[in-house]
């Protein structure tokens, strides 16, 4: 009897201790890359291979990114005894020999599944394996679940993420759970006891008109957002090619601002010096990562002109300024005005404008405060973001 009891405390002990580690992951919004946007089902290991090296070597490790994910189209089936089976023609070597590749580049390797029947394209998804697979996972040395809602007919997405979400918890390695059911019960008010981050909607295109169709569909969740647990508005575009410079900078400006995840879904081993200028933009990425969590809301709305806003640690804020029209704009900034607008102090705000200093994030150089009412141009669909620092 003792025996028992001691094993039953050792086995909630361990528990306790993984769900701990499982609680504390993502603090701030995940960085990384995942393959779908680029490369849909034509993944492979030495393409996987390639973008994890693609990722150090280019920079994009040390501007925080860390995350490789293989997204559908790895697995082909199940053996005698439910195993998920690997595709060996594109994966001979299996998945934990390429998780080892990541790991020793010193990055974090990511999969992924679906709570249904079957994976969006056709693979064996999770259903009725969740905590196999959640095994199998952890054994791999999986860092990083992905896990879509297609195929799954009459069930209850709650009951069906609390079910793997439990089954990772149980599988003895912390693993970052990313609920991928696209918005459609309102994961924001039920998913942060269950996964790290939800998507909001369905999914991005390369087009401005998908983009910031997103844009207008988070901007109202940012009570949600918070360290552990985010507004997922889906994976970056930049650098495929189906919007303009200009566009690809709001993008990022955008996500940076809304505290989204930042998956970048590009060719990293082909990435143009634009490209690379957007995606590591560590001033930007900073707005995104700062420790207290903050997603930013829209103070002021008219129709194709808006103000976004939010707090940051040590009492700084952010602000972006947001041209939607297909013309440039010419708009008077007033930067009182701006200081203000980044929290909800309107009317009791305690900070001075002379307490700061003021800088563009995208031309990495400060403003001259003297006056604190200037016009500047906003090309069509462009953003700039300012971020006041404390002096």
């Amino acid at each position: 009897m003792k025996v028992k009891l001691v094993i039953a405390l050792f086995v909630f002990a361990a528990f306790s201790g993984y769900s701990q580690k499982f609680d504390n992951l993502a603090q701030t919004p995940p960085m990384g890359w995942n393959s779908w946007n680029k490369f849909a089902c034509d993944v492979s290991e030495d393409l996987i291979m390639g973008m994890a090296d693609a990722m150090v070597s280019s920079g994009m490790m040390d501007a925080g990114y860390e995350y490789v994910v293989i997204d559908d189209c790895w697995q082909v089936g199940r053996d005698q005894n439910g195993e998920i089976v690997v595709d060996k023609e594109r994966f001979p070597h299996g998945i934990k020999y390429l998780a080892d590749y990541i790991h020793a580049k010193g990055l974090k390797f990511g999969i992924y599944s679906c709570a249904g029947s079957k994976t969006c394209a056709g693979r064996p998804g999770g259903f009725g394996h969740e905590y196999q697979d959640a095994r199998t996972y952890a054994g791999w040395g999986v860092d990083y679940l992905k896990y879509d809602w297609c195929n799954t007919t009459t069930q209850d997405s709650r009951s069906s993420y609390t079910n793997m979400s439990d089954a990772l918890r149980t599988a003895g390695r912390p693993i970052v759970f990313s609920i991928c059911e696209w918005g459609s019960t309102k994961p924001w008010e039920w998913a942060k006891e269950v996964g790290h981050l939800w998507r909001t909607t369905g999914d991005i295109l390369d087009r401005w008109d998908a983009m910031i169709g997103i844009v207008d569909k988070q901007r109202d969740l940012a009570e949600y957002a918070g360290p552990g647990h985010w507004n997922d508005p889906d994976m970056l575009e930049i650098g495929n090619g189906g919007m303009t410079t200009e566009e690809y900078k709001t993008h990022f400006s955008m996500w940076c601002m809304m505290a989204a995840p930042l998956m970048a879904g590009n060719d990293l081993a082909d990435m143009s010096d634009d490209t690379k200028e957007i995606l590591m933009n560590q001033e930007l990425i900073a707005i995104d990562q700062d420790p207290l969590g903050k997603q930013a809301s829209c103070y002021r709305d008219n129709g194709d002109y808006e103000i976004w806003g939010k707090a940051l640690e040590n009492d700084e804020k952010v602000t972006c300024l947001l041209n939607r029209s297909d013309e440039e704009k010419e708009v008077q900034v007033n930067l009182t005005y701006l200081l203000k607008a980044s929290d909800n102090y309107w009317y009791t705000y305690p900070y001075k404008l002379e307490d700061y200093k003021v800088r563009d994030l995208w031309k990495h150089e400060y403003l001259k405060t003297d006056k604190s009412i200037m016009v500047t141009k906003m090309p069509p669909h462009s953003a700039k973001v300012y971020r006041f620092i404390k002096k």
